[in-house]
């Protein structure tokens, strides 16, 4: 075979593989683009996917917000004046117990101080043990109420020869039913305690009225004024 046969053969077989490239880059083509259309399908299913899920979150959120609303209306409430008086059961001075049924169909003054034989207390007590006969004589009973154990609050009544029945709450359950125990503070420190109140009961067994963050001096002479006016 000749050099010009030679070259013309090469140059037709040249020629013959073109088209074939031709062809595989169309079919790599047509390869590549279904992948990328099936690419941009998959990642368009997943955001519509996501769309439920971040929907699913969010009614679980409402869901706990609104299952944790019945919590705040379960809450203990204040008690107000008009309220059936919370019935109570402790240890007092001199020993047995007192109860809110040992008081039926009479007026009850419940005073309740801070610490037996501190200052505000010790005039507190002894200012219903002055006018004691008055509240008799309205037919109106007045008790005591502290968290002090039992041997503090008879050491308070005897040094100070207290003529009213001290009840012990160590363990705050009536303090806490009367409003009494709370947040207070003094010198700058925030803290829980005995909150100075004292509630005036109708022989009803409802709350006449309620002093909150009494004042000592003249107290008593107030609570007697409006249990006699009841």
């Amino acid at each position: 075979m000749s050099k010009k046969s030679r070259k013309k053969t090469s140059k037709t077989t040249s020629g013959s593989l073109a088209p074939r490239k031709t062809a595989a880059k169309s079919t790599a083509q047509s390869k590549t683009k279904p992948a990328k259309t099936l690419r941009a399908t998959a990642s368009k299913s997943r955001k519509n996917t996501a769309k439920p899920a971040s929907h699913n979150a969010a009614s679980k959120q409402l869901k706990s917000s609104e299952s944790a609303s019945p919590r705040k209306t379960t809450a203990k409430a204040v008690l107000s004046e008009g309220d059936k008086a919370p019935a109570f059961r402790l240890p007092r001075d001199g020993g047995g117990v007192a109860t809110l049924s040992d008081y039926a169909g009479r007026k009850l003054v419940l005073f309740f101080y801070p610490r037996a034989d501190t200052p505000g207390c010790t005039r507190e007590a002894i200012d219903f043990t002055r006018l004691r006969d008055a509240f008799a004589a309205s037919d109106t009973a007045v008790l005591g109420i502290s968290a002090d154990p039992l041997k503090a609050q008879e050491k308070f009544r005897d040094k100070h020869s207290l003529g009213v029945p001290l009840i012990s709450d160590e363990q705050h359950e009536m303090l806490e039913a009367y409003g009494a125990w709370g947040e207070k503070s003094m010198y700058g420190k925030t803290f829980l305690g005995i909150i100075r109140t004292t509630v005036l009961v109708g022989a009803d067994g409802k709350i006449a009225k309620i002093w909150r963050h009494v004042k000592v001096d003249g107290h008593a002479d107030a609570v007697l004024a409006a249990a006699t006016d009841l």
